[in-house]
Order: C-alpha cells, then sequence, then structure tokens
C-alpha cells in the first residue's frame, strides 16, 4: 500500500480520500492556510464541515505549518486546491515538494501566459518547477465531491505525460465505483473540464429566466436550456481544437457540463444572471462561494481576442461565451444571441 498526502482539505480534495481508503492506502489531509476550521473539525470526528460527509476512518490530518511531517515518506501527492489557489500551490508548495514526485491534481481550469495563450494548470506548473522533474498530473471528468464520497458510480480521466505513470495512479484509485480513463492528452482533457464550468453558467441562465415568467418553483421548460447545452458543447469543440486537443475529450466536457448544470455553485450564477441580476448583484448574493468560471470565462475571452488580432482565431465561432465574458466582466445586459446559433451547412 501507498502513502498519499493531499494538499487541501476542500471538498473534492478531501472526496478522494474515499477511494484511496477502500484501497486500504495511506492518507494524509493537509489543510490551507484557509482550511484552518476544516481542519479543526477533521481532527474531532472526521466530519468535513462543507461537504457534510464524515471521512474514512485512519486519515491523519494537519495544518499547513506541519506540512514537513505530513510529508515524510509520501508515495504520491494530491493537489487539492482550487484553480485560486494554484498561484498558491506553484509559490508555497512546489518548492517543498521532493524531487522527482507524483503529483495528481483536482483543480479544473485554464490560466492565461503572458503572450496570451490558453495554458492548462499542469503546463504552468511543469513550466514553473525548472529543475526536479516532478510530474503534474490531473483528474478530468464529471464528478461531484458529494456523489464520490457517497460512492456512486463515477467516470474520469487521470491525464499527465507518463503513461505508466497515470496506470500506477490509476491502480491506487480505481474501485468499483470509481472508474478511471488514462490520457496523455493534457491539453484535450483539462481543456474540456475548465470549460464546464463557464458554459454550466451560460446553460443556466435559461433557468433563471424561466424562473422569471412561471415563478420559483414552476414548471422548468427545457428546449433553451438545451440549446445553450448543445452551443456549449460545439464551442468547447471549437477551442478543443484551437488548443490542439483530441476531439474525443468532448465528452468529458459534455459530462462534466450536464453534472454542473444539475448543481453546484456555477449554476447557481447562471440563474441569478438568468433572473436579470447583474454580475454584481450575483456577486453579492453569493458571496464567499467561490467561482472559477468567472476567472475561466476571462482568462480564455482574453487569449481568444489576441489569438484573433494575430489570425490565429475567430471571435464568431464562440459568440455565447464572449457574451457570458460580456456580462460577468463588462457590465452588459445579459441578451443570450440565439440567431448567432444558426448554422448552415448547404
Amino acid at each position: 500500500m501507498s502513502v498519499f498526502t493531499i494538499i487541501g482539505a476542500g471538498m473534492m480534495g478531501s472526496a478522494m480520500s474515499f477511494p484511496l481508503r477502500d484501497n486500504g492506502h495511506e492518507v494524509r489531509i493537509v489543510g490551507t492556510p484557509l482550511d484552518r476550521e476544516i481542519v479543526e473539525r477533521l481532527k474531532k470526528d472526521d466530519c468535513h464541515a462543507n461537504m457534510k460527509r464524515t471521512l474514512p476512518p485512519g486519515i491523519r490530518y494537519f495544518q499547513i505549518e506541519d506540512l514537513p511531517a505530513a510529508m515524510e515518506g509520501t508515495d504520491f501527492f494530491i493537489g487539492g486546491v482550487s484553480s485560486f489557489g494554484v498561484e498558491w500551490f506553484a509559490d508555497y508548495i512546489l518548492p517543498r515538494l521532493p524531487e522527482k514526485a507524483v503529483v495528481l491534481s483536482i483543480t479544473k481550469g485554464l490560466r492565461e501566459t503572458e503572450e496570451g495563450i490558453p495554458e492548462t494548470f499542469p503546463e504552468y506548473l511543469t513550466r514553473r518547477d525548472k529543475t526536479r522533474s516532478i510530474s503534474f498530473n490531473a483528474v478530468g471528468g464529471p464528478c461531484t465531491s458529494y456523489e464520490l464520497a457517497d460512492r456512486r458510480h463515477t467516470c474520469v480521466t487521470f491525464c499527465g505525460k507518463e503513461f505508466e505513470t497515470l496506470r500506477t495512479l490509476r491502480n491506487c484509485l480505481a474501485t468499483d465505483y470509481y472508474h478511471i480513463s488514462c490520457s496523455t492528452d493534457i491539453r484535450g482533457v483539462e481543456t474540456a473540464v475548465a470549460m464546464k464550468n463557464v458554459f454550466a453558467a451560460a446553460v443556466s441562465t435559461a433557468i433563471g429566466a424561466n424562473e422569471m415568467i412561471v415563478g420559483l418553483g414552476g414548471q422548468e421548460k427545457y428546449n433553451p436550456q438545451a440549446a445553450l447545452f448543445g452551443e456549449s458543447v460545439r464551442e468547447t469543440g471549437r477551442l478543443l481544437k484551437l488548443m490542439g486537443g483530441d476531439p474525443d475529450a468532448i465528452m468529458l466536457a459534455a459530462g462534466d457540463l450536464y453534472v454542473t448544470v444539475f448543481g453546484g455553485r456555477t449554476r447557481k450564477l447562471g440563474i441569478l444572471l438568468g433572473r436579470g441580476k447583474s454580475y454584481a448583484q450575483a456577486k453579492e448574493v453569493l458571496a464567499g462561494v467561490t467561482l472559477e468560471s468567472v476567472a475561466i470565462a476571462k482568462a480564455m475571452s482574453d487569449s481568444l481576442r489576441k489569438l484573433a488580432a494575430q489570425g490565429k482565431a475567430d471571435l464568431a465561432d464562440y459568440p455565447l461565451l464572449l457574451t457570458l465574458d460580456a456580462v460577468i466582466h463588462h457590465g452588459a445586459k445579459l441578451e443570450i444571441p440565439w440567431e448567432k446559433f444558426i448554422l448552415d451547412r448547404p
């Protein structure tokens, strides 16, 4: 059996303890500076206050200042921070990792390089690690922390540069409910699962718009949601091509988009925007909620504009993405560009 140290006591990072402990591995969870209360509660009774689940017995919990003790004898690391914590992970954790460490990250997102090119987090961390040959891998696919903790059937993909490393990680984590594919298509997998956050907000605007007509709790209407879902998948497919990813990664995008529309923080944002609230008003309602979709929408939209200026992208291919970006970052009123979704194929 192996020793896994999870950096970050958030919900998804903590949920990874379930397949690990079910397979008999030793698990240590280290909280970030923002996780102090979560870790203190876990130390008392294994209860995760945010996820409202009891974690498996036998896990050891550490505050961030006890990181050296937690890392001692670790075979594999799991990066359990949100996209907003990646810079902290690179600045604080990365220099402390041992040479040739193997990291599996649950973080979904994209960032923009200084040149305006979209970059996946494994690529970013590899670029930041210049001397120690650390192996950065990531998890992609439709998975909520609650349902993984409840041991519901879940299909994900582990991506990274070394296929054998991915297979080793799969052997450690695969269970009769946690089903894992392996892929060296980092850009395809990471682009697919990052964009689902943005487009889940876009699809959910139709839910909010319908509530304005039928009232809260009224009968849902699915044609608008389905149309936005379809356009989201199409634009993600175009982004996959732009990023040089495998077209098959669209399956991960569609699956992850589906599960995110049905629940989660991004759904709440989209519903509020669909009800006619500005992003500033929605942000007030969702105070304290981490909205990764906002950062991803900005990074990808800004990159697209720079690539379009270089003749490498066509902004007309991304009407829904740019509409959402205009609402979130430029104060525009939400107006879904339905006519721009029409595509004739003579």
